[in-house]
């Protein structure tokens, strides 16, 4: 039997001792870093505590992944939680609740991970050995790492907390400059890389043969897009080959025979995943929407029903007409059509032998798309129609499909695009599309932008990806690249310069006169 991760009570002790500005006044119900912070278990549980913020609803459970998604031109709202669609619309209020949680939570995990590096650095080796240590704090790195690349690719320019909060002055931060911002980012994930095992098989620590946890290939693989995304393209590509022949991580990961298997509760924490988030259903009374875990807790995500179809869920997004069609641009070698399209969209497809979504015949087969990727649907587990917050569908963070396209990018942005065919083909062979090297031979370094563009929006849809590659790449600012985004998604008839990103939250900047706007207040 698999060990899996479970994060559940180990939030509870992570409070600093001076709460109430004015009345200097304790939780009764959590532990104080005066008594917590001593022993052995106690370092294991604090690391624990950072992962379980990422399944609140402001990290992973549902917020983050939805209002990232509805900015893409795959996707589009069909809410009547209006927030919701005037995301995707790029006109976003700034007392949006929803852009608030995603804000507060992953600011939760940055002071998590900044408890457990002060904390349990301190700790001498007579109650933790050097190299449990060092996995503990490489763990802790790693989370802090990929919420502040959260928050920036979301926000655009965020304070940057190092230090954990002791006393309500210090959540007056100011904000950071990008270069600082991104600076952070990338040591933090330099530490994790140093720290953290390429697997915990075989570890010597509590956390042993536990699936889930921040891997040596995780770090190195957010490293590397971490600096893609700044457009550093020799350190990205430094960081991809380590995942080649010859690299440390070389053979550790493969893309999963099933393209599937990827968005199923089945077959989790694969050879192809570098990192997800852990969600587990079936445990606890409580949905764990947000704050400090009880034991009555729940671990699921929300995913699956805030994107599942009506009836069988809130259908509060919908996919575009554009995606469904740019899986149809291209038949597999046999003549059929992507596989992927059905595991990312529920269609009418009767030549692909399916024709329902959730086992209903009474949707309209014509005009009716709804998601299936992170959805009940399809999944294998008997669920047909279900509404309801329940999914134990962990959340794929990053996947070795992404380090194969990426390092294409790379190759092709540094005059090597002839090299960059056989990364992408190892992606299109597993749906079974015919050889790129021959279908589109010679392509020039602006052909083969074009197609990255297409093999990543058919690979990453529904994934939260696409947003953040529109913005890299660029294409906001490019008015021929803006009216092909206009033409896939009417949503992006609205966008304004700046509104690319969401908008600091206003509570923040009322109550941090230290904090600046970013471009979308």
């Amino acid at each position: 039997m698999r060990s899996k991760i479970i994060y559940m009570m180990a939030g509870l002790m992570l409070m600093a001792t001076g709460c109430d500005k004015k009345l200097n006044r304790l939780n009764p119900n959590a532990q104080t870093t005066d008594v917590f912070w001593k022993t052995r278990e106690q370092a294991y549980a604090g690391c624990t505590a950072i992962y379980n913020a990422l399944t609140v609803d402001g990290t992973y459970m549902r917020s983050f992944p939805g209002l990232t998604d509805s900015r893409g031109d795959d996707f589009t709202g069909d809410s009547p939680w209006l927030d919701l669609v005037l995301t995707g619309e790029f006109i976003i209020p700034t007392t949006s609740a929803p852009v608030f949680w995603i804000w507060r939570d992953f600011y939760l995990v940055v002071n998590r991970a900044n408890q457990v590096i002060k904390y349990v650095g301190a700790y001498d080796e007579s109650v933790l050995s050097k190299t449990e240590k060092n996995r503990i704090l490489g763990q802790a790195y790693f989370l802090r790492g990929l919420a502040f690349y959260n928050l920036a690719t979301t926000f655009k320019v965020i304070p940057i907390m190092t230090e954990p909060f002791t006393n309500p002055s210090e959540f007056f931060t100011a904000t950071a400059s990008e270069d600082d911002i991104w600076s952070q980012i990338y040591s933090d994930l330099q530490a994790a890389e140093a720290n953290l095992p390429i697997s915990y098989d075989n570890v010597d620590g509590l956390d042993k043969g536990e699936k889930g946890r921040a891997t040596k290939g995780a770090a190195a693989g957010l490293l590397g897009k971490a600096y893609l995304y700044r457009k550093d393209y020799a350190k990205a590509g430094t960081q991809f080959e380590k995942f080649f022949a010859g690299g440390p991580l070389n053979n550790v990961y493969s893309l999963m025979p099933d393209y599937r298997d990827n968005f199923k509760d089945v077959n989790e924490n694969n050879s192809e995943s570098l990192f997800e988030v852990q969600f587990t259903e079936g445990k606890g009374t409580d949905i764990n929407w947000c704050c400090d875990p009880t034991s009555s807790w729940k671990q699921v995500q929300a995913i699956s029903v805030t994107y599942g179809m009506e009836g069988a869920g809130f259908s509060d997004y919908l996919p575009t007409r554009w995606i469904y069609d740019e899986y149809k641009l291209e038949k597999t070698v046999d003549g059929k059509d992507d596989p992927r399209l059905l595991v990312t969209i529920a269609s009418y497809e009767p030549a692909d032998n399916s024709v329902l979504a959730y086992g209903r015949a009474w949707w309209n087969p014509q005009t009716s798309i709804y998601p299936r990727k992170y959805t009940n649907d399809g999944v294998g587990n008997g669920k047909t129609v279900e509404v309801a917050a329940e999914s134990g569908i962990n959340y794929r963070v990053l996947r070795y499909a992404d380090i194969l396209l990426m390092y294409a990018e790379v190759l092709n942005e540094t005059n090597k695009t002839d090299q960059a065919y056989s990364y992408i083909q190892q992606v299109r062979a597993r749906a079974n599309l015919p050889d790129l090297a021959t279908a589109k031979p010679n392509m020039t370094q602006a052909q083969m932008r074009d197609q990255l563009a297409h093999e990543r929006a058919l690979e990453f849809a529904i994934e939260g990806q696409r947003i953040n590659d529109l913005i890299r790449w660029g294409w906001f600012y490019d008015p021929v690249k803006l009216a092909e985004l206009k033409a896939h998604d009417p949503d992006f008839n609205t966008w304004t310069p700046g509104n690319e990103y969401l908008p600091i939250p206003q509570q923040e900047l009322d109550a941090n006169k230290n904090l600046k706007p970013n471009p979308a207040n």
